[in-house]
C-alpha cells in the first residue's frame, strides 16, 4: 500500500489530476479548499478524465462531525462513504474493504 498526503483540499485535487489512486480518504475540514468542495471538483473532473481512461474513484469522508446531517452532506457532495473521527482500526478496515 502506498499513501500520498495532501495538506489541503486544493493540493488533494492537484494530486488527483496528476496521478492514479485507488481510493481517497478526504478530510472534510481542510484549509484553502474544504473536503466537500475538493470532492465536487474531483467529481466534475472525472467526466473529462473518463475519456483519458481514469475511472471514478471512491472518496471516503473523514470528519469529527458524526451526525446524520453531516453524513448526508458528505454523500451529497459526491463522497461515497463516511467515517466519523475518532475511529477504530476495525472501522477503517471495514470501510476500506467495501471500496477496494
Amino acid at each position: 500500500m502506498q499513501v500520498t498526503l495532501a495538506e489541503n483540499g486544493r493540493q488533494a485535487v492537484e494530486r488527483w489530476r496528476a496521478q492514479r489512486f485507488d481510493l481517497i480518504l478526504m478530510d472534510c475540514q481542510m484549509p484553502e479548499l474544504d473536503g466537500f468542495d475538493a470532492t465536487r471538483q474531483i467529481r466534475a473532473g472525472e467526466q473529462a478524465a473518463a475519456a483519458a481512461g481514469k475511472a471514478g474513484i471512491p472518496i471516503i469522508a473523514l470528519t469529527a462531525n458524526a451526525f446524520e446531517a453531516d453524513r448526508e452532506r458528505c454523500l451529497a457532495s459526491g463522497m461515497n462513504d463516511f467515517i466519523a473521527k475518532p475511529f477504530t482500526q476495525g472501522e477503517l478496515y471495514r470501510t476500506l474493504s467495501r471500496w477496494i
